[in-house]
């Protein structure tokens, strides 16, 4: 009798053993170019082969149960065999976003106390500083390196590897301050493997046959626990790109044979940009797995495409612990439609007066596991801060901060974000973190940040600042706006820096100085378009 896995090694390791031979990961042309790698698959016994050469390296270097690495590989390969190696002896993995800089960096490096980064030859430079600027003791490697000695020994050596061992350490913005890191054990990466291999219905997975393309990056849930285990746990190839490029899409969909693909609102809209062919329906794709399609290109995406977008909701947090997908009809296609919760979830919508919300009545999401186990799939909690966790699980119940609406039928349709979060081409971005940084431009006397909406990528950054150095004229105010996004630039993540500078006379504050919100909201959006608003979006590009 085979026992369940109880890590992500051991569920690899059973896979590996039954389906050996079979594809487990494939490496398109395009991305093995762009990536300087050999295309090609690898079969899970190969895979495997090479994940207990890793996990005997490091090993053999002292890294153990309770240690900590960053992973700074994007959506390589060496990623997975990194991650199961390290998994298989209790250590915990940080997958860092190869867009953070200095700042963003130095938070991570403190905050997670990782012993050791496994990063891209290019970054070792930049992560170094940054760690010595953060005042940590840290090693930094290359993919293909030995690991150096262990500085310090394993913090849980002998004790068991479980469950609930900890298996990554996940970044993600939070309403005000600092990103938080989320604790994710063992359970919650097999359980969200679980729930996609179980769920059927429109997004029925069969075993050994699925080939699931992602262009999400691996420093997210979604590729990281769904993609990954859904394919590990019924003997499937992920095909993970680089990113998403609209040109190349169907080529790559063609290419690797796909029956899934995973997406984020933003795709379908650039996808249906480009003139229809002949061709559009030339695949093998059954299904799309994702969030946030625009609902008036829902159906039409779908009529022209020949397969269903599966809308589903879900949190960092919230795994598959408490996961819902519109995975069965009615979908209620272009309503924001993301299904019912099953019998394994528990949902509470509450209005603004703290009261059960009625149908079709606006209320924030509550959540959590059915069962003796509310928490079971969830997050461990946030590291180092038990009361912002404790606040999340307030009444044992998960406060998610959005906003959704039931209808008779008894269908979820998601409305909006409570969360002071601008959600930009599937990144969530903290303001409070954006004018952190604008604040210590030496220009800027005060700034406030708010999302104002892109056609193309569902939110955009606009900095309201308030600044006596800009002159009036409009030459003066441009050279300044890109002064300040460059300043941004240099110290966050490419997309998080402001797609508008907006240079008002003061901010609106309450009476304890706080910024308003909503009304921060509604200037944002009348201030696009006036010529005390310069478009930046343009300097907005990824790092090559």
């Amino acid at each position: 009798m085979t026992l369940p896995p109880d890590t992500v090694a051991h569920a690899f390791a059973q896979s590996a053993a039954r389906f050996g031979a079979r594809p487990i990961l494939a490496v398109l042309p395009e991305t093995a170019g762009i990536y300087g790698i050999a295309a090609g698959e690898t079969s899970y016994a190969q895979a495997q082969e090479r994940i207990d050469g890793q996990r005997a390296a490091y090993a053999a270097a002292g890294y153990g149960h309770g240690h900590r690495v960053g992973l700074l590989l994007e959506n390589r390969p060496a990623f997975f065999w990194h991650w199961f190696a390290l998994n298989g002896l209790g250590v915990s993995v940080v997958p860092i976003n190869a867009d953070l800089r200095a700042a963003e960096l130095e938070y991570l490096i403190a905050h997670s106390e990782i012993a050791l980064a496994v990063a891209l030859p290019q970054r070792h430079d930049t992560l170094r500083a940054a760690a010595r600027a953060a005042g940590r003791p840290m090693q930094v490697m290359g993919a293909d390196s030995s690991p150096p000695p262990a500085l310090v020994a394993a913090p849980l050596a002998g004790q068991p590897i479980t469950l609930r061992s900890e298996c990554a350490l996940l970044y993600t913005s939070g309403t005000t301050g600092r990103p938080k890191g989320c604790i994710l054990p063992n359970r919650y990466f097999l359980h969200a493997g679980e729930w996609y291999a179980g769920i059927g219905g429109l997004a029925q997975l069969h075993i050994g046959e699925e080939r699931m393309l992602t262009p999400l990056p691996l420093v997210h849930m979604n590729a990281m626990a769904y993609s990954t285990l859904a394919m590990v746990l019924t003997g499937g190839c992920l095909i993970p790109l680089d990113r998403f490029h609209p040109r190349t899409w169907w080529a790559s969909v063609r290419a690797s044979r796909a029956t899934v693909v995973h997406y984020l609102g933003v795709m379908p809209a650039m996808l249906m940009k480009a003139a229809a062919t002949a061709a559009d329906r030339q695949h093998r794709v059954r299904f799309g797995f994702g969030a946030g399609v625009d609902r008036s290109l829902h159906a039409p995406f779908e009529e022209r495409f020949g397969f269903p977008l599966l809308e589903a909701w879900a949190m960092t947090e919230t795994g598959a612990g408490a996961v819902v997908i519109a995975n069965r009809e009615p979908r209620h296609v272009g309503t924001s439609c993301f299904g019912r919760e099953g019998d394994d979830v528990e949902v509470q919508l509450v209005a603004d007066s703290g009261r059960p919300a009625g149908v079709d009545v606006p209320g924030e999401l509550l959540v959590r596991h059915a069962g003796a186990d509310p928490r079971a799939g969830f997050f461990a909690g946030y590291l180092k801060d038990p009361s912002a966790t404790d606040e999340a699980w307030a009444g044992g119940w998960f406060h998610t901060g959005d906003i959704v609406r039931r209808g008779a039928d008894g269908q979820l349709h998601f409305i909006d974000r409570r969360k002071n979060v601008i959600r930009r081409s599937g990144e969530n971005i903290s303001a409070v973190e954006v004018e952190s940084v604008l604040l210590q431009h030496p220009r800027v006397q005060a700034a406030a940040v708010s999302a104002v909406p892109d056609a193309v990528r569902g939110d955009e950054v606009l900095a309201c600042i308030v600044s006596d150095g800009v002159a009036a004229d409009a030459v003066s105010r441009r050279a300044a706006a890109s002064d300040i996004v460059q300043w941004c630039l240099a110290r966050l993540a490419y997309y998080k820096a402001p797609g508008y500078v907006a240079f008002v006379d003061g901010l609106p504050l309450t009476t304890s100085q706080k910024v308003q919100r909503g009304e921060l909201r509604a200037l944002a959006a009348s201030l696009v378009g006036q010529p005390q608003c310069i478009d930046t979006c343009a300097m907005k590009r990824r790092s090559a």
